[in-house]
């Protein structure tokens, strides 16, 4: 496993993550989670991304069951804040004061530890003031709950601005995490530029473009029973947009790539994703403890210019570059 500083920080986490958003708590049962955690473990992957809203917050505490026993300094914990939880009533969403203050102490509650190493605003709340959240978080990083800040799928514009009021209130922010993959990169253009002049890492989600990139689905052909695309708990919701003929002909070419490297085409999509030197770490998941393993092999894999050539030949045109839809990734009014 590679470790990668995080941000302009001097915490490192493992290039890859081991992230249980649409997995624990929902889609696989308890028994197999914790096996997943403990093969990533065995990969030695020390870092774990969850959040409050995943299941509800039932992830959470699946998650602190897995990790019971481990030791903590060896662990970078990061979770969110946003998303409705609870009774989802008209303060259990969104980044107010109330809100955090009362989130974190659940998260602990639930991951059973006294602070999280990494404590992220799951979007940007416009109902809230800026200041008012940023302000929470520092008073819960002074608490010693929280070590580091971060957001996720923030706008350049966003980032910059919570950049700034962190440094006057004498916090880090380190770190955001967007979507990013082969497949989706609207992250280019504008977030990662400004996150680099800030000192900002990026941990990216659904690296494997929630599995279309590993090549199981083929074009014209029924998804394979049992797969995500056939989850009717959320996943198929969540992958329809990489169901199209087009681009799964486009992932198809990528094929003979991985092959001639003599890798999987999911350590493939992994290595272009950790190549990118503003990717600290890459999250994936897991249904099955075999698939941590395979996936924490991308670490080792070297993409030579050749290769990055052949990569974007075959599905550049395909790929999503729109900066303005980081923008719509938050909502324009709080769920409740």
């Amino acid at each position: 496993m590679q470790y990668r500083y995080l941000g302009n920080s001097g915490v490192k986490v493992s290039a890859i993550t081991y992230g249980n958003w649409l997995t624990h708590g929902s889609q696989v049962e308890n028994d197999t989670a914790v096996q997943c955690v403990h093969a990533a473990l065995d990969a030695g992957i020390s870092t774990f991304d969850t959040a409050d809203v995943y299941a509800n917050t039932v992830a959470e505490e699946v998650l602190g069951d897995a990790l019971k026993g481990q030791r903590r300094e060896s662990l970078e914990i990061a979770t969110k804040v946003f998303g409705p939880t609870g009774p989802k009533g008209h303060n259990d969403v969104g980044l107010s004061r109330k809100h955090i203050l009362e989130s974190i102490n659940g998260s602990l509650r639930r991951l059973q530890t006294d602070y999280v190493d990494l404590y992220q605003a799951h979007r940007y709340d416009v109902e809230t003031p800026l200041e008012e959240t940023m302000q929470a978080f520092a008073d819960i990083v002074r608490q010693g709950k929280v070590l580091y800040i971060g957001v996720s799928e923030w706008t350049a514009e966003q980032i910059r601005a919570g950049h700034e009021l962190a440094t006057q209130l004498g916090v880090q922010l380190i770190s955001n995490q967007p979507q990013y993959s082969l497949l989706w990169r609207v992250i280019d253009e504008q977030v990662v530029p400004t996150s680099r002049e800030l000192g900002i890492s990026q941990i990216v989600w659904s690296p494997l473009a929630q599995g279309v990139l590993t090549g199981k689905y083929q074009p014209g052909a029924e998804p394979p029973e049992g797969s995500r695309a056939t989850d009717e708990k959320g996943g198929a919701n969540m992958i329809a947009r990489w169901m199209k003929d087009d681009i799964l002909e486009g992932v198809q070419r990528l094929r003979p790539i991985a092959d001639d490297l003599g890798i999987s085409m999911g350590n493939l999509a992994l290595a272009w994703v950790l190549k990118n030197d503003n990717v600290a770490s890459a999250i994936i998941g897991a249904s099955r403890p075999e698939q941590v393993g395979e996936n924490a092999a991308a670490v080792d894999v070297e993409l030579d210019d050749e290769a990055m050539r052949r990569i974007e030949d075959a599905v550049g045109a395909l790929a999503e570059r729109d900066a303005s839809l980081t923008a719509k990734s938050s909502p324009a009014q709080r769920e409740v």
